[in-house]
């Protein structure tokens, strides 16, 4: 379920509570702005649904600004700071129920704030998490086969790091695109069970 869309009479008591986050940053030119954020709320509304039946689950809206300075010197890039990340993921944790951070940003900054919150996080930079996905995923390289999947591209073109983005995304597929979500959303659900116990 997701929080945004409930009518508050509608809104389960003792719920898990999952806080989708990104950034609005360029992922190159194939690629939407909001491309970790789309990720975030992917795995987020995966994993409630896998999770029907055994512990309610709710999607937050997410928060689709981050700590972004790689990607500043390009058009469309909005960034928030260290300060300002924190305080609304705080704020926003004591505003609800139990909460798990799920977080597809991977800029250093953006990753050590929210483990400074101490809150639950997927955190896929722990070697734990990232030996489990793609070397693509890995690489840094993995924007395109997730988002394929988010909207159904299939004409990416490989270009350099000059375009905002590396890796070789017309080699993607949705095979790769649905085998990663899959692996990310068991991550997730391991987590929430953990942190339901």
């Amino acid at each position: 379920m997701n929080l945004g869309e409930l009518a508050y009479p509608d809104v389960p008591q003792g719920a898990m509570h999952l806080l989708p986050l990104g950034a609005t940053e360029p992922h190159g030119p194939h690629a939407p702005l909001s491309t970790d954020t789309l990720i975030s709320v992917g795995i987020c509304e995966r994993a409630a649904e896998r999770l029907t039946g055994e512990i309610p689950v709710l999607v937050l809206p997410a928060l689709a600004y981050g700590v972004t300075r790689y990607g500043s010197a390009f058009p469309g890039t909005v960034s928030i700071s260290e300060e300002t990340l924190r305080a609304l993921v705080t704020e926003i944790a004591a505003g609800v129920g139990p909460l798990v951070l799920v977080n597809s940003h991977f800029e250093p900054e953006q990753v050590e704030t929210l483990r400074s919150t101490g809150l639950p996080l997927l955190d896929l930079t722990r070697r734990r998490n990232a030996e489990r996905l793609t070397e693509e995923f890995r690489s840094g390289s993995c924007h395109a086969g997730p988002a394929a999947i988010r909207d159904g591209r299939t004409d990416f073109v490989a270009m350099g790091m000059d375009e905002a983005y590396c890796g070789a995304p017309a080699e993607s597929s949705a095979e790769e695109g649905r085998a990663t979500f899959d692996t990310l959303t068991d991550l997730l659900v391991e987590l929430i069970r953990e942190v339901a116990t």
